[in-house]
């Protein structure tokens, strides 16, 4: 497995915001192997919760073990292949879950999955937590979201600033563990010795906009756990009416795959 130690740098943050009662979002982080997770969960009393935990701990365990020893020939569309295969497996373990216990029923949660390899970002994502990425001081939004009202922006019915307004801001088109089936986003992209990637939360994006996302960034990117518990800070100033949780991961400098055996042989005799 390759190890990330002193290739990434993670730091993250969550809050239950100003008015929920308690946080139904999990992420989860490991600047070693290269992975993060953030999900925000819906459904009934606690079922949130125990939705986006099962997605976050099954996704990141797997992933993990997976990666301990993926094998010859393992490239970006073998990664992308594993993202999209243990978050089907996931939304299997809480379509189950919902269905064999009454008070989870319905339940289900959004995802947004990131894995390095081989100086690449590979990135699945179901609903409308997003990925954004800050390059050379600018901040672009890099996932798209799977939701009512992206749905509306991309037929001309609303623009975006109308959209930040909207009422209808919570309804995703996608979530895992509502249906027996799930689809999953996954696309690649290159990475770069000093990009910062933000995973977040709908609470962080419906309550900052991408400008002062980008100015905090900016001006904290010297320390990034700052700067993560300064954007959570912000969605709560400006009213918390959501969970809100951040990771952010920085890239310290190149991670080219490193050749397998079979791949060292065939450059011996070339």
């Amino acid at each position: 497995m390759s190890d990330f130690s002193g290739v990434i740098e993670i730091a993250t943050a969550t809050h239950p915001g100003m008015v929920r009662s308690h946080n139904e979002d999990s992420i989860a982080a490991d600047p070693a192997a290269g992975i993060a997770v953030l999900a925000d969960g819906m459904g009934g009393y606690n079922a949130g919760e125990v939705a986006s935990g099962i997605a976050v701990a099954m996704i990141g365990a797997e992933l993990k073990k997976a990666l301990a020893s993926p094998g010859e020939g393992f490239d970006i569309a073998a990664a992308e292949r594993l993202v999209v295969e243990h978050a089907v497996r996931a939304n299997n373990a809480i379509f189950q879950a919902s269905q064999n216990q009454a008070q989870y029923a319905g339940m289900g949660t959004t995802l947004v999955v990131m894995l390095l390899h081989d100086n690449s970002l590979v990135v699945g994502h179901i609903g409308d937590s997003r990925l954004y990425r800050f390059r050379q001081g600018k901040l672009e939004q890099v996932t798209r979201d799977h939701s009512l009202l992206q749905e509306q922006i991309d037929s001309g019915l609303i623009t975006k600033e109308q959209a930040r307004h909207s009422q209808n801001k919570n309804l995703v088109t996608r979530a895992v563990g509502i249906d027996p089936e799930v689809e999953v986003e996954v696309h690649s992209y290159p990475a770069q010795p000093g990009d910062i990637y933000l995973l977040c939360s709908d609470g962080l994006n419906d309550m900052v906009t991408d400008e002062d996302m980008e100015l905090t960034l900016g001006s904290l990117q010297a320390n990034l756990p700052l700067a993560a518990e300064q954007l959570v800070q912000q969605a709560n100033d400006n009213g918390g009416r959501d969970n809100v949780s951040v990771i952010l991961v920085r890239v310290l400098k190149d991670f080219p795959a490193r050749a397998g055996l079979v791949d060292r042989l065939k450059s011996w005799f070339r």
